[in-house]
């Protein structure tokens, strides 16, 4: 692993994790008060937004962003600071590169952001075999700025807005590899499901789908929408529900992060 990914405290690990009861919870607001007032913000923010959306989580987390954004593009994705923001992307290029990923690869990668790893598969990859596609056009916006930023324009990358998790949009059978970080930890079970459905399309036979997750071992729960936590077994079962072969990266869990990661294969024989 890099050094850089190695000196740089990204969060803690990710097992073990159990809902907060609702009086440990108190005991921290009485702890942290100066937290009490951006979750408050953040409560009504997110109480307008989600009457503006009303059941469509995708329209509802679109506002998220676009409010995130404006403020912070490196926060919108996560990471504030951009030692943070460089960290997590290394992370996330040196594991998929260590774990199969070629520059004849083309990769799709859901949820792109500001291209955080995403510039680093650009470089890696061949010309014009990364396609980036995000539920924000905001953060789109940045991403083209990160990409002139870095000299890539000559690499063709392809970046697009979506609405929904079909990927319409794409032909069957075309990547090789699919990237979502933090994606799935955002995303209530009909999303998610919906995205391993559309996948599972357009994925090559033989090829694999990457994603990150919060995951607990209690209570599965989101906070305020926008944070969602899922038991193990409860992904790996909706994965293979769609036809694909599903395994734990245990190796991901012991690097430093919040997040948990699954593969998911397509067989050789599926189309």
């Amino acid at each position: 692993m890099p050094p850089l990914t190695t000196r740089i405290l990204l969060g803690h690990a990710a097992a073990g994790r159990t809902r907060p009861s609702p009086l440990r919870r108190a005991r921290r607001a009485v702890r942290h008060p100066s937290r009490v007032a951006p979750y408050v913000r953040r409560l009504v923010r997110d109480w307008r937004l989600r009457r503006t959306a009303g059941d469509d989580h995708i329209a509802f987390y679109r506002g998220v962003m676009r409010a995130d954004t404006a403020r912070n593009p490196n926060g919108a994705v996560g990471t504030p600071s951009e030692e943070r923001w460089n960290a997590l992307g290394e992370l996330q290029f040196s594991y998929l590169r260590a774990h199969g990923l070629a520059p004849s690869h083309r990769l799709l990668e859901i949820g792109c952001g500001n291209l955080r790893a995403g510039w680093r598969f650009i470089d890696y990859l061949e010309p014009g075999h990364y396609y980036g596609v995000d539920i924000s056009p905001d953060i789109l916006l940045a991403a083209q700025r990160v990409l002139a930023e870095r000299g890539l324009q000559h690499k063709l990358p392809y970046l697009c807005a979506i609405g929904d998790m079909r990927l319409a949009h794409l032909p069957d059978a075309t990547f090789d590899v699919v990237h979502a970080h933090s994606v799935f930890s955002h995303s209530p079970r009909h999303v998610i499901d919906e995205c391993f459905a559309h996948v599972r399309r357009v994925l090559k036979p033989g090829g694999f789908f990457d994603f990150t997750y919060n995951r607990t071992d209690g209570e599965e729960h989101h906070v305020l929408h926008e944070d969602f936590y899922y038991r193990p077994a409860t992904l790996l079962a909706l994965a293979e529900s769609r036809g694909f072969t599903a395994v734990p990266m245990d190796d991901w869990d012991a690097l430093p992060h919040k997040q948990s990661k699954i593969r998911v294969t397509a067989g050789a024989g599926d189309g």
